[in-house]
């Protein structure tokens, strides 16, 4: 905590040279009914319901002649601790899959090495949601630091949800991730024309391996009031320089008379694991021999499409009503399909808050054993492979 004070107190230093800085946050939190975990159905307080709890700090300054100074830092904040950082609500518990047949004293190595890594900023840090620092020039933008990737960028774009509750798509790819949401030591391009706009991202590994942990991100979105359509692309490599996690979206949604008609498809492949030389060492120190090693990763790799559907009417002072439905079609021979299915209403109390329920549904079959979780975190997994789990969400949500 002394950390993140120290951090927060330079950064709100810094900013003061900037002409115009802006304080800006939200709060959201709620109740949630969750059933299906193997400790049974769970009611509990969550911050991040509709969307991640947040504040930051950000600024421009004008230079003339078309150049402008901008900075974001953004920090996640759990409203439900105070903390930096969330679990699942299932703990530290695995999909069965990657256990299904290894002998007990290998399960549990395989459980104590992989099971801790569950979670959101787990290593606490002050402004883990973004914190880059750009320059607009007349040509485009060029921005460093901590930022969104294009892929996901254009996931948002595309979700109904806009990645918000237990209904968005997003959520039935969390474990492991379909799509790296934020990217650290990048460097990205951006250029605005009227409706259209593009990026390219470039995210540097550091590391001794020039390719290792290194991500290339590329995205073209065409937005207007009636009509958007885009895609965006992600591939990685892990710490090996293995080829990683590989994310394409395409989307596009159409709004006229208060209706709005959202449609994507993403392909998610993950030959490597992204962490799986770290994983391979702590499954060797927990005493996992090699070769099932190496089965534990092959469980971990990604083969599957992301279809997602969603249909908004906006009710004017009455607020919005939205439906959505999302289907995982997993290709590996695990077959752990997903489908959520549900709707989500928003009521304004007032220009910055608002009152949110939502009722999401997940189907698993085969191996499938996703849980619904929030905006801000992770719902973990079901009890056993297969079983299905229903979230009811009453928060409230305040922006400033």
């Amino acid at each position: 905590m002394k950390k993140t004070l120290l951090a927060t107190a330079s950064a709100l230093a810094c900013v003061s040279a900037f002409s115009q800085v802006t304080l800006y946050g939200v709060a959201d939190a709620g109740i949630t009914r969750v059933s299906g975990y193997a400790q049974g159905t769970v009611t509990q307080l969550n911050s991040g319901i509709m969307e991640g709890s947040r504040w930051g700090v950000k600024g421009t300054e004008d230079m003339g002649g078309g150049y402008k100074a901008l900075f974001t830092l953004e920090s996640r904040v759990e409203l439900n601790t105070g903390g930096l950082s969330n679990r699942p609500t299932s703990g530290s518990q695995l999909p069965d899959r990657l256990t299904a047949g290894l002998p007990g004293a290998v399960a549990a190595g395989v459980r104590g090495a992989i099971g801790p890594t569950l979670g959101v900023n787990l290593n606490n840090a002050g402004f883990d949601r973004q914190a880059w620092l750009g320059l607009v020039t007349p040509v485009g933008g060029f921005l460093m630091g901590r930022q969104y990737t294009p892929a996901f960028e254009a996931l948002a774009t595309f979700d109904i949800m806009a990645t918000q509750s237990s209904l968005s798509a997003a959520q039935i790819v969390t474990v492991p991730a379909g799509v790296d949401i934020r990217y650290n030591n990048s460097l990205q391009y951006r250029i605005v024309q009227g409706p259209w706009n593009a990026a390219l991202l470039y995210g540097f590994g550091e590391g001794a391996n020039s390719s290792s942990n290194r991500l290339l991100g590329i995205n073209t979105l065409y937005k207007s009031s009636t009509f958007s359509a885009g895609f965006g692309y992600n591939t990685k490599k892990n710490s090996a320089a293995q080829q990683a996690l590989r994310t394409t979206v395409l989307g596009a949604s159409a709004t006229q008379a208060g209706w709005t008609l959202s449609g994507m498809f993403a392909r998610i492949e993950e030959p490597n694991p992204s962490s799986g030389p770290e994983l391979a060492v702590g499954l060797g120190g927990a005493g996992v021999p090699a070769p099932l090693v190496a089965a534990v990763l092959d469980r971990l790799k990604q083969d599957a499409n992301l279809m997602h559907i969603g249909l908004r009417y906006d009710l004017g002072a009455a607020g919005q009503v939205t439906v959505a439905y999302n289907k995982l079609n997993d290709k590996r021979a695990s077959n752990a399909d997903t489908t959520s299915y549900g709707v989500a209403y928003v009521y304004p109390l007032s220009k910055r808050t608002n009152l949110n329920a939502v009722l999401t549904r997940f189907s698993n079959s085969g191996t499938a054993q996703a849980a619904p979780g929030g905006n801000g975190y992770l719902g973990g997994v079901t009890g056993v492979a297969g079983q299905d789990s229903t979230s009811i969400a009453l928060g409230v949500r305040h922006t400033f």
